[in-house]
């Protein structure tokens, strides 16, 4: 009988391509965002009081959020900028998150179609406390499909 382990979510790689080329940028603490929502349009028919009918209208994808211990010199946070302090939009074709298994081979794709930023954050500085600044980036998309 086959054992089956569900694979774990500490292992991926986002790349960024036409973007960075730099080996450091697809190295990230965690990804979110990656879900979809089906959008709703209720219908009321006439004689019917008990309920109203639920149609689907369009799905809806949450921004994607990248959080990484900041990197000097990334292509990535540079393009990020030049949107936000230029207003220049130049939006990434793809973006792949890769889970991966343990020999580092892609058990899942997720390829992210039409992103651009829209937030760049860093988090507090703190004397008091001894750990690595994060960066989060927060990217708009247009959907995502599953490779």
């Amino acid at each position: 009988m086959a054992t089956y382990f569900p694979p774990v979510g500490f292992h991926f790689e986002v790349n960024f391509s036409g973007v960075s080329e730099n080996s450091k940028d697809y190295r990230f603490q965690s990804v979110s965002g990656l879900s979809v929502d089906i959008e709703t349009e209720e219908f009321a028919e006439g004689g019917e009081n008990r309920f109203k009918h639920k149609l689907p209208v369009r799905t809806k994808f949450p921004n994607l959020v990248l959080k990484r211990g900041m990197l000097v010199g990334s292509d990535v946070i540079t393009w990020c900028r030049n949107a936000i302090e230029n207003f220049v939009f130049e939006p990434a074709d793809n973006i792949t998150v890769k889970l991966l298994d343990e020999n580092h081979e892609p058990l899942v794709t997720w390829n992210i179609v039409h992103v651009y930023p829209v937030k760049w954050s860093v988090e507090d500085f703190n004397a008091e406390e001894s750990k690595v600044v994060i960066e989060s980036i927060e990217l708009a998309y247009n959907y995502f499909t599953i490779v």
